[in-house]
């Protein structure tokens, strides 16, 4: 099993198991591809440790049908490794804001929110990808201390992990794991749309 060295030890009073062991709040941020796809991937390691995992996405469609909700949901059910939940918060949400639809995508917004803290409660996952979460908190419609006071009280061994642009300050100073995708250069720059096996 691959181990890294920190480069220092914090004197907290843990021990290196438990310091180890420690649950994790991770956050996918920048205007870079990829932040979705790499929780995804830290989504399939948390199945093959056997972990329950729950999967809430907040800006996709209930009517796409993308290839890792497909892939997580077959191996969640194969009794193989950890099980999967799914959920998609409303119609989705894109880039462009659809008229008089805000009030409605809020409220969904916020009633995901308070599910999630539900299951937090009840310690219902082990693994969460709150995907594209960081677009609710920068549009106002969840209070980002409300968030940050409930993911660092969460109970037990609970890893959380939050994608999308633009990641609140205050989240990013409550995390233990920042990542910020860069963009060098992306297809839609010369005009080409999203492609089948690649975005979806």
């Amino acid at each position: 099993m691959p181990q890294g060295k920190p480069e220092n030890v914090p004197d907290d009073g843990l021990t290196t198991r438990q310091r180890r062991t420690r649950p994790l709040l991770m956050v996918h941020t920048g205007p870079g591809k990829g932040k979705s796809t790499a929780a995804f991937g830290m989504a399939l390691r948390a199945w093959n440790q056997g972990w329950p995992i729950g999967v809430f996405q907040f800006v996709k469609s209930a009517k796409w049908r993308v290839g890792e909700e497909r892939a997580l949901t077959v191996l969640g059910a194969s009794g193989e490794g950890g099980t999967v939940a799914w959920h998609k918060m409303g119609e989705g949400w894109s880039w462009i804001q659809r008229p008089g639809t805000e009030a409605d995508h809020a409220a969904d917004a916020r009633e995901g929110w308070e599910q999630i803290k539900r299951d937090l409660a009840a310690e219902t996952y082990r693994f969460y990808v709150l995907d594209e979460f960081t677009y609710p908190l920068k549009w106002g419609w969840i209070d980002l201390d409300d968030v940050i006071s409930a993911l660092a009280g969460r109970p037990g061994s609970q890893h959380v992990v939050i994608t999308g642009r633009d990641a609140p300050a205050g989240l990013v100073e409550a995390a233990d794991l920042v990542t910020e995708m860069g963009k060098v250069r992306h297809p839609m720059d010369a005009g080409q749309k999203g492609q089948k096996g690649i975005e979806w």
